[in-house]
């Protein structure tokens, strides 16, 4: 790459790289106040060659208008989650214009200062907020966490030890390279082929070229970026294809995958994913192969089964910080049933052609449909008609318009209520049709908070025929208390304008009714999937609350035995626990949960031999043990325990069988015996065993933008590449690098760890490349499609890849001079707390507020700003939808339907009407000539939900969020694991000191105290998978262990 000047006077790109060097070391004591502009306007400033702008703004000040108004008092104690939302929403975006700014003065050369790398530090806010609000977060005010010298280098030196580790055996191999190399060349040519017999056969274009066609891979095993197994991720471009593969419309996904299909691989074609994808795999067995045959099958029929993208709106749970509501995680046990998933999530053929009215007209509850389902339809067809509920985030804008259509929707969504009485009982109340009387604009309603009106009523109906009381008067007088104040909250009828103060006093009043042991009783139900050990500890925990702990009551015992017995999921099990209290007249909870178990248990190993999941050398003896534990049980006179303590006998003949049993698996976490997974089915590649594995993108031009931008990212400095090797790994041992799964992709946490290299270290470790951006080349526009833009969005970024490597051997990118460990801490610190860091004069990361955006001077944006505040559902057209009846038949074609008796499935004069036109576009008379032979058919679209719980901008694809898969509980998950990442590491640094001298027996205690401490310590790379399955395995134990008793009969 040229150091010349560019026109316009400046600077060499070496001297640039110098300047913003000699900014970011040199770093001075001296504080002062500086004044800021907001930062809504700071952010605007995206070009590093836009240096006039970036001095006004460095000078600009603030408006009264931008000053906090009505800051409220501090908190004494640290708010919840609605609290802090509530108050998140009225803040400002502007800081206060008079604060002290960390930041000392520093030198500026041609527009870069120190940490930003373009414009100077006084055109930004600071990190810190010590105007907004420091209570949210801290009730002492934030105080920032003072570390020793040496516990710092005890910190750093741990890391640096287990990031060596795990660098050194997770990096990919150069074998492994190399197959995976060779098996794209080889899905290459397959893509030629097809692609090249489609468009000469098909589209009657003879020249064209086969070359055309290219499958190149893209992401970590481009970017350098790669751990070992890692999948390869490919990106097929056919740009002289009439239509391209990523038009909704273009047959060549489809095409793709039947031809690697009938190459022996494993295929299948993802549609309803963000971006539609093959997911492929090189030696599929048997099994897998035919499912994938059949689901392609499937496809040719018109059937669909794709379904990654549906119930995302089952994943946000009820705390979710975008919801006012939510649904109680008892009342969705039966909303994930295929019938019911299919009514949620797609479109049926009847719905497509159907008017609003319509569509109001026949909302109904079926009769075995769920409340859960019911109300997440009624949010479906609120979208399909153009509306959406009110939420915290969009009430500001919230139009007449649109409350006028949450009443007509609310109105239906009563209307269609199954169960008669409890419909004429929200009908009667005076909370739901108060509106109707009362002045215009008065009392409007959210879906939600009719929801929880239905909620509400149902549990009061359970109350009002309960056949037992509460345990004592005190209790049964508190209970009443709070049944009145729902009766008194339903009969409200001017609740204001703003429905939504309304609904949380409607989600709390439902939440305490739910806590009402006798309406628990009640209510009580096992779970389909509910193993009998949960379900007793449940039971258990109904029974204090009724009676009190240690309180014996034998009238209560009684009733809660007839509930649990009346709840046991499986009829048979009803029955025979039934007949064992009975029998044996046992009033002792722990015996009828035995026997459940027991039963339970025999049924489980029966469900798991059937479908032939234990080995045929273990078949004869479980089938023993089946027997065994469906004997009769036998009363055991344990010393202190309950009377009718039963057990299933253990003889000295069966403890073999018995320690044999401990041994397998545990029948109930097997396939038969588990809820269904929505991300795994037949359909899903095993982790290994299949041959390489990889993902054929169609629409990856911007991907392979992204993946040049990382590897340049990654020539800036050595240290680079292993950090993301480490922070993958991290994140994939302990479980939160999975999309499909709710958390986040690996790009992702690449992305945060960039922030955090370019923005937040100081000095910085890698400058900001998309800043460094050389002048645009004297080019047409056209000629700039790929180099400066790609598919309209701005690519322009330094992407001389020599010359960074040069530079970064020579030193010439950054001061910096830290080890990974020291940068390994740094960025768990920024990541897992909110206040001041330790080593350096920033806060940490705001989960709630902040955008990490890569292109941004300062690496932030607030949600506010981004307009990423709540939630939301988008329609996008579908690729590789139902085949069409009007594609041409031929080798390797898009298959047709099921024949009919007068369906050909040959190619006909009539379907293609004469030759092409000359350009190769099909002719108005062949246009209008088709249409008759087939009308149009809908288009085929795919509900896709946006979150932003977390919030990372795509470096190019600026709406865009990388994390919009991440739900409630996966942002959850994810702050906990850096959490006790930061926990863990901390803790590495305190040292127990030994005693002074004469101190023998003290110092031998301090021994003593820090080898526990050392055994306490947490293993921060601890797989939890692997702890799950040790803690499902002691459980299995326990359970055993109960059934059996610790007595071995003769």
């Amino acid at each position: 790459m040229s150091t010349s000047a560019p026109q316009g006077g400046d600077p060499p790109l070496e001297n640039r790289l110098r300047s913003l060097i000699l900014g970011n070391s040199d770093q001075e004591t001296t504080q002062e106040d500086h004044m800021r502009v907001p930062r809504s306007d700071a952010t605007t400033q995206h070009h590093p060659r836009q240096n006039e702008q970036a001095k006004s703004l460095a000078g600009a000040s603030i408006s009264s208008s931008d000053q906090v108004q009505g800051r409220p008092k501090a908190a004494k104690k640290r708010l919840n989650q609605a609290q802090r939302r509530q108050m998140n929403a009225q803040l400002p975006n502007a800081a206060p214009s008079h604060q002290s700014d960390w930041r000392a003065p520093q030198p500026q050369y041609h527009g870069f200062s120190r940490g930003v790398n373009v414009l100077s530090p006084e055109a930004f806010p600071p990190r810190g907020r010590q105007g907004s609000h420091p209570s949210l977060y801290s009730p002492d005010g934030y105080r920032q966490y003072t570390i020793e010298p040496e516990e710092l280098a005890n910190q750093s030196h741990m890391l640096d030890q287990v990031c060596h580790s795990v660098v050194t055996n997770a990096e990919i191999e150069h074998a492994e390279l190399s197959e995976k190399e060779t098996f794209r060349l080889r899905v290459q040519a397959i893509c030629r082929s097809v692609i090249t017999q489609y468009e000469v056969g098909h589209n009657e274009n003879a020249a064209f070229p086969a070359e055309s066609v290219q499958l190149q891979c893209f992401g970590s095993l481009s970017s350098g970026f790669a751990t070992k197994t890692a999948d390869m991720d490919l990106a097929l471009l056919s740009s002289l294809s009439r239509l391209p593969p990523d038009v909704p419309d273009s047959p060549i996904p489809r095409l793709v995958e039947k031809a690697l299909l009938e190459s022996g691989f494993g295929a299948r074609l993802l549609t309803r994913t963000r971006v539609p994808i093959i997911k492929l795999c090189e030696k599929p067995d048997e099994k897998l192969r035919l499912a994938l045959l059949e689901e392609r099958a499937k496809w040719e029929q018109g059937v669909t089964t794709d379904v990654h993208e549906a119930e995302d709106e089952a994943l946000d749970e009820a705390n979710a910080p975008d919801d006012t509501t939510g649904i109680h995680p008892s009342s969705t046990r039966e909303s994930t049933s295929d019938g019911q998933r299919a009514g949620i999530d797609i479109p049926t053929a009847g719905e497509i052609g159907q008017t609003h009215e319509d569509k109001l007209a026949s909302f109904r509850q079926g009769r075995s449909q769920s409340l859960a389902t019911y109300y997440n339809n009624a949010k479906r067809l609120l979208r399909q008609l153009g509306g959406r509920d009110i939420t915290q985030s969009n009430a500001a804008e919230f139009t007449e318009d649109e409350f006028r259509l949450l009443n007509i929707v609310t109105g239906a969504f009563i209307h269609g209520l199954y169960n008669e009485p409890l419909k004429l009982r929200i009908h009667s109340s005076r909370s739901f049709y108060g509106g109707i009387e009362a002045p215009r604009g008065v009392n409007y309603r959210s879906l939600a908070g009719v929801m929880k009106m239905v909620e509400g009523e149902q549990l009061i109906m359970l109350w009002e025929t309960r056949t037992m009381t509460e345990g004592n008067p005190q209790r049964e007088e508190m209970s009443q208390t709070v049944v009145n104040r729902w009766k008194t909250l339903q009969n409200t009828r001017m609740f204001g304008a703003n429905p939504l103060a309304f609904t949380r006093d409607l989600h709390h009043a439902v939440d305490s009714l739910r806590d009402l042991p006798s309406i628990q009783l009640m209510q009580l139900k096992q779970d389909q999937h509910e193993s009998a050990t949960d379900y007793h500890a449940r039971v258990v925990r109904i029974m204090h609350g009724l009676r009190g702990p240690n309180v014996p009551n034998p009238v209560i015992a009684s009733k809660v035995i007839e509930y649990y017995i009346l709840g046991i999921y499986n009829e048979q099990l009803r029955d025979e626990v039934r007949n064992f209290a009975v029998t044996t007249g046992v009033q002792s909870l722990k015996a009828i949960a035995r026997k459940h178990k027991a039963l339970q248990l025999a049924a489980e190993y029966e469900k798991a031999l059937e479908k032939n999941l234990y080995a045929e050398k273990d078949a004869p003896l479980i089938w023993q043990y089946i027997a065994l534990l469906r004997q009769e049980f036998v009363s055991v006179p344990i010393p202190g325990s309950e009377p009718f303590n039963y057990v299933v006998p253990v003889t000295q003949a069966t403890i073999p069988l018995v320690q044999r049993m401990r041994q397998l698996p545990d029948p109930s976490r097997l396939a038969p015996n588990q809820p269904r997974d929505r991300y795994q089915d037949k359909l899903e590649f095993p982790k290994s065993g299949v041959g390489v594995q990889c993902d054929i993108n169609f629409s990856a031009h911007l991907a392979l933008q992204n993946t040049t931008l990382l590897r340049c990212y990654s020539y800036t400095d050595p240290r680079v590449r292993p950090l993301m090797l480490f922070v993958k790994y991290w994140a994939r041992v302990r479980g939160i690098n999975n999309a499909y799964r709710g958390t986040l992709s690996s790009y992702g946490y690449v992305l945060m760890m960039l922030h955090y290299l370019v923005n937040i270290a100081e000095p910085f470790v890698c400058p900001n490349l998309q800043h460094l951006a050389p002048p645009d080349p004297n080019l047409p526009p056209e000629a700039l499609e790929g180099l400066t833009t790609c598919k309209g969005r701005n690519v322009r970024f330094w992407r001389d890849e020599d010359e960074i490597r040069r530079l970064a051997l020579e030193g010439s990118l950054n001061s910096n001079t830290e080890s990974l460990g020291g940068l390994l801490r740094g960025f768990f610190e920024y990541y897992a707390q909110s206040n001041m860091m330790s080593t350096i004069q920033t806060r940490g990361f705001d989960w709630g507020r902040d955008v990490i955006s890569l292109r941004t001077p300062g690496g932030l944006l607030s949600k506010q700003e981004k307009g990423w505040t709540g939630a939301k559902t988008i329609l996008q057209p579908q690729i590789g939808g139902p085949p069409d009846i009007t594609a041409a038949a031929g080798p390797l074609m898009l298959p047709p339907p099921l024949p009919t008796p007068t369906t050909t499935t040959s190619t006909t004069p009539a379907e293609h009407p004469g030759p092409l036109s000359p350009s190769g576009t099909i002719t108005a008379e062949q246009q209008q000539h088709q249409q008759q032979q087939h009308p149009p058919k809908p288009v085929e679209t795919k509900e896709v939900r946006l979150r932003f719980l977390f919030a990372i901008e795509d470096p190019f694809e600026t709406d865009h969020n990388v994390a919009r898969t991440v739900t409630h509980n996966g942002i959850v998950s994810i702050r906990d694991e850096f959490r006790r990442a930061w926990r863990i590491i901390r803790a590495a640094g305190k040292k127990t000191t030994g005693g002074s001298s004469g101190g023998g027996q003290r110092q031998q205690q301090q021994q003593q105290q820090q080898q526990q401490q050392q055994q306490q310590v947490e293993n921060l790379l601890e797989d939890v998978k692997l702890r799950t399955e040790q803690l499902e395995k002691k459980q299995f134990v326990d359970l055993l262990d109960e059934i059996h008793g610790p007595m071995v009969f003769p």
